[in-house]
Formats: structure tokens, C-alpha cells, sequence
């Protein structure tokens, strides 16, 4: 019997992939947002520009579902520590491999999980930058180059993500693109 992970992950399109957790948000209540779609087209673009070792197929995937259980409260500090694992939890249930649902886990650091899979660096990268890049209850959205500024100098300093200077490459590359 095929699981749910098995069906979105044999889907090789993503934009139907995208339509599958649209119709699963509205079934189950999941979170799932302009934000993650957002999120997911820069992994998509930076993992396709940078021509990452990556399964491509998995990393979007995961962009996709990785914040499941997500709150929309940003005062919650607990819930905001806590959805990483109970989004883990989640996705097992639906099928996904040991391997999928920790690198969903560790897409923020609060877990602590170590060694991280090289994938979490790519989500923790995006899910930072991404969320930046969108406006909230709170701010205004930075500007590429502050949120570059501020993931670099603050989220992620004294932090180890392998994939933080190609990254800094990829955004400022894209900078240079002119769309018609």
C-alpha cells in the first residue's frame, strides 16, 4: 500500500507536488503559505544555479512540508521551539524515511541533532533567508542584501552550515538577473 510520502515523492512535478500539500492544508489544517512556496523556489533555484549533490526531488519535498506544524504565533516561544520535532513526528507518521523527517527537524537548530544532514543546511538557509524576505505582523521585509547581512552576521554566526558561502554566491548572482 502506497503511503503518503511515497505518493508526493514519486510526483516529479513540482508544482504538483505544491497542489498535493495545498489539498492536504485544507484536509488536516497544516501549515502551508505563500511563504513556503517562496521558500521552496529559491531552494529549487539555488540547489539548480549552484548544482548542489543534493536529491533535488527530496530537498523540495521537504521545503514543502518541513514546517507542517508550524504556528502563526510568533509570541509562542515553546510552540516556536517545538514544531521543528512535532513536524518530524508528523511526517514519519505519513511514510517518510528516518532520514527525511530529521532533516525536516533540523532545518532550525533548536533540536540540536548532530551530525546534521547536509539537506538541513539547504532548509536552514532558505527558511531563514525566505522569511526575511516576507513581510510580518511585526516588520517590513528586509531587502535581499540586509537579510544576506543578517543571516550571515547574526542567524548563522559562530553556526557551521557547509552550503552559507555558496549561498551568499547564489543570491548575489540572482541580484545581476533582469527579468523582462
Amino acid at each position: 500500500m502506497e503511503t503518503f510520502a511515497d505518493y508526493i515523492l514519486n510526483e516529479p512535478e513540482l508544482i504538483k507536488k505544491m497542489e498535493i500539500v495545498y489539498y492536504l492544508q485544507k484536509r488536516t489544517g497544516i501549515f502551508y503559505d505563500n511563504s513556503v512556496i517562496l521558500k521552496t523556489e529559491i531552494a529549487k533555484l539555488f540547489i539548480e544555479t549552484m548544482n548542489l549533490p543534493v536529491d533535488k526531488n527530496m530537498v523540495l519535498t521537504a521545503c514543502l512540508l518541513y514546517a507542517c506544524k508550524k504556528t502563526n504565533s510568533a509570541q509562542d516561544l515553546e510552540k516556536i521551539r517545538g514544531y521543528a520535532k512535532e513536524s518530524a513526528e508528523y511526517l514519519s507518521q505519513l511514510g517518510f524515511s528516518k532520514k527525511f523527517c530529521k532533516m525536516c527537524e533540523e532545518h532550525n537548530r533548536y533540536s540540536g541533532s548532530e551530525p546534521r544532514e547536509k539537506e538541513s543546511d539547504i532548509l536552514e538557509l532558505v527558511d531563514q533567508f525566505g522569511g526575511m524576505l516576507t513581510n510580518r505582523p511585526e516588520r517590513i521585509a528586509f531587502k535581499s542584501d540586509e537579510a544576506l547581512c543578517l543571516l550571515e552576521n547574526r542567524n548563522l554566526k559562530g553556526k557551521d552550515n557547509r552550503y552559507l558561502e555558496q549561498f551568499k554566491e547564489f543570491v548575489n548572482a540572482m541580484k545581476e538577473v533582469k527579468v523582462a
